[in-house]
């Protein structure tokens, strides 16, 4: 466990929806692709079309891709309050597009993702309970994939979710 230190935080600091694998989709795209419910047409300068997104947050279901936001499930400051701030700048771009692992980026309702904001499982749970333990693990999983501080309240908060999981 260790105090945050937000100090110098900019979003511009973490450089994401990058296109890495150079197919013409950047990093919201593909996790849009990844996680439709039902095949997406992908045309011209990957522009989706004929998805269905499910909102694990809140239960919302859409067909329109704008309607969901990409959630980093740590957000960018709260990355940078747990010690994403020493990192380079090509570690921290890593970490904003992280496709590696499924659990790091979600596509999300936007009203969800942006009541979210960047606050951690202390301040912040999905409106949907029964995905706690799922988001509870998922947060535990970024945050030791990344090697990112705990901060006490945020432990028992997780602390709190987990024990009944």
């Amino acid at each position: 466990m260790a105090a945050e230190d937000g100090s110098g935080y900019s979003r511009s600091s973490f450089k994401h929806w990058i296109d890495e694998d150079r197919d013409g989709c950047d990093t919201r795209r593909e996790v849009l692709i990844a996680e439709s419910l039902r095949p997406v047409r992908v045309g011209s300068r990957c522009l989706i079309s004929g998805g269905q997104w499910f909102s694990v947050y809140d239960g919302r279901i859409s067909t329109n891709a704008s309607s969901f936001d990409i959630d980093h499930v740590v957000a960018l400051k709260e990355a940078w309050d747990s010690g994403a701030k020493s990192w380079t700048a090509e570690r921290r771009q890593a970490f904003a597009n992280d496709l590696t692992t499924a659990f790091s980026l979600i596509a999300v309702s936007a009203s969800s993702n942006r009541s979210k904001g960047d606050r951690d499982p202390a301040e912040w749970m999905p409106s949907r309970r029964e995905y706690w333990c799922q988001y509870a693990i998922e947060w535990v999983g970024v945050k030791a994939t990344w090697s990112l501080s705990v901060d006490p309240t945020e432990k028992a908060a997780l602390s709190r979710v987990l024990v009944d999981c």
